[in-house]
């Protein structure tokens, strides 16, 4: 009895390896063309790790006109949710980082290397299980799991590297003979890969991101098709990279020390092995110590928390680009409108030792996104976040379009726009003085400054509304009588003449100004105020000044 009977009797059905070599040519495609895949397993929350990962991806695969795919590994079904896969597809159609092929929702794909779900490709791996088996390079191991941990424990306490390897792969030396019987016997087994390495030698290998690395060579024979015909990570990615033409394998570094037995894997199967690019975790600063994002600890490590809080997912790309590229920052202050489909990425610029995600610097990118939004695109976005978060804020922007449109047009299409909101979650408290039901809601109390005696408001805005006030006026001639207002009642029409003389004046324009801005806004920091009373109306601007005249302090 030899290999292939022993081969036949485990995989009596499997094709031969050559049926899926046809069935999946080598993809053509134009020279220096890149195929990148993503390939998650369906356990639970999306991470943001996984859309910086995908993102990657996507960029590299599209800027070479290659490929970019969708996998889903769900080989260890114990630990799927439900909905998983739907999970993963919506968070990428969300962030605009569509697949060319692979799942579509929980149990379609797209393109012609498919099925794209690993669960679904059983045959093929044991087909390939079944090629290494007649090859001596793969061999059923009868060993329990009761068995295995007896060697890791014997193992530990002799304090030698644990693993199923050289003396202690109980089953590596078993005849062909043996082992069929065992089979015949009805003995449960598992397939393990019979690894040609030895600890003792060293490989070099360039990573695309990390550089040059050595490593010492596998030698442990690790499992390759589980007791429920399964493949395990190592062997399926393997099978599916050769076939659906990855070039390059874009992972986190977790994965780095797995190189020398995945490189093993593709020479033993006779495959060209891809490019292994490992990105460096998303860090967090924590105290002082950088540590990767947690899913239990921080709320920002999932990609539904974007959506909660109201950033905008082009924000969100736009800032892992600037972690992902140490060019980004310089590119987008010379190209400030271009779109970042046009910025080139560059495996080599990036981090080595880890990118630290920094929720200030998102919310800074995010502010200078939502400035360039148009009034109409920052209505749509506030009104659908509102929707699903913020039964109010829905109601008043539904009710009021027009005016919020208005609103939202303040200070917006200038040279310098508005840069205060960071998320649709700041929309309401940036806008509620504009609205009367929410304003009159407000308990705030006036935040007065340097002028905050209730005499001299009263006489401001007494003067104000008597003589000062025009909503026909320009924005030139709206500040110049705010100047005549000042200089009447004995205040520095300009700031400089109060600091060239502060003991002669009480305060100056700008300090006048604020007043009527608090009044109005129970806010000291505000976008423009002429455009605000302008939007507000001469109805409302007069209602306000006359009730702060009573209620100020």
């Amino acid at each position: 009895m030899d290999y292939k009977d022993l081969a036949n009797l485990i995989f009596p059905d499997a094709k031969e390896i050559k049926y899926y070599e046809e069935k999946y040519p080598r993809r053509e495609l134009p020279e220096g063309a890149i195929v990148t895949r993503f390939a998650p397993s369906p356990t639970g929350f999306v991470h943001i790790g996984g859309i910086y990962q995908a993102l990657i991806a996507k960029k590299l695969a599209k800027q070479t006109n290659g490929v970019f795919f969708l996998r889903i590994e769900d080989t260890d079904q114990k630990r799927e949710v439900e909905n998983g896969i739907t999970g993963i597809v919506n968070s990428l159609v969300e962030y605009g980082i569509e697949q060319d092929e692979g799942m579509i929702s929980e149990n379609e794909g797209k393109g012609n290397y498919g099925p794209y779900k690993q669960s679904q490709r059983k045959e093929i791996y044991q087909a390939y299980a079944k090629y290494l088996i007649e090859q001596g390079k793969a061999y059923p191991c009868f060993c329990s799991p009761e068995e295995v941990d007896e060697i890791r424990a014997k193992q530990e306490a002799a304090k030698i590297r644990p693993g199923y390897y050289g003396v202690w792969a109980k089953c590596r030396n078993l005849t062909v003979e043996e082992m069929i019987e065992k089979i015949k016997a009805g003995e449960k087994y598992i397939v393990r890969f019979k690894s040609p390495g030895r600890e003792d030698r060293k490989i070099k290998h360039k990573d695309a991101i990390k550089g040059n690395v050595d490593f010492p060579e596998n030698d442990q024979d690790i499992v390759i098709i589980k007791a429920d015909g399964l493949p395990t990570y190592h062997f399926a990615h393997a099978i599916d990279d050769h076939l659906m033409g990855t070039t390059h394998v874009i992972r986190g570094d977790e994965w780095l020390s797995s190189v020398p037995l995945h490189l093993q894997l593709f020479q033993e199967l006779g495959f060209k092995a891809p490019k292994y690019c490992h990105i460096a975790p998303v860090m967090k600063n924590d105290n002082g110590n950088k540590r990767k994002l947690s899913k239990r600890k921080d709320p920002e490590a999932a990609v539904s928390y974007y959506s909660e809080v109201g950033i905008p997912k082009e924000a969100v790309k736009e800032y892992l680009l600037n972690i992902a590229n140490s060019t980004f920052e310089n590119w987008r202050r010379a190209n400030k409108d271009k779109s970042i489909d046009e910025f080139e990425l560059q495996l080599n610029k990036m981090s080595v030792s880890g990118a630290l995600f920094d929720m200030v610097k998102l919310l800074d990118v995010s502010k200078i996104v939502i400035s360039k939004m148009t009034a109409e695109e920052v209505y749509t976005n506030s009104l659908n976040w509102a929707k699903k978060y913020d039964d109010e804020l829905a109601k008043i922007l539904e009710e009021n379009k027009e005016y919020a449109l208005k609103v939202f047009g303040i200070e917006r299409g200038n040279k310098k726009p508005r840069k205060d909101i960071a998320k649709w979650s700041d929309v309401k408290e940036n806008i509620s003085y504009m609205f009367k039901e929410l304003f009159e809601k407000d308990n705030t109390k006036y935040p007065f400054q340097v002028i905050n005696e209730k005499e001299d408001i009263n006489k401001i805005l007494d003067l104000y509304i008597s003589k000062y006030y025009d909503e026909n006026d320009d924005k030139q001639m709206w500040f110049d009588k705010i100047k005549e207002l000042a200089g009447e009642l004995g205040y520095a029409k300009e700031v400089k003449e109060f600091k060239a003389n502060p003991e002669k004046y009480k305060a100056h324009v700008g300090d006048v100004s604020t007043v009527l801005r608090v009044i109005l806004t129970k806010r000291t920091n505000t976008p423009d105020m002429y455009e605000i009373m302008q939007v507000l109306g001469k109805e409302e601007v007069i209602k306000r000044l006359q009730e702060g005249m009573k209620n100020g302090i």
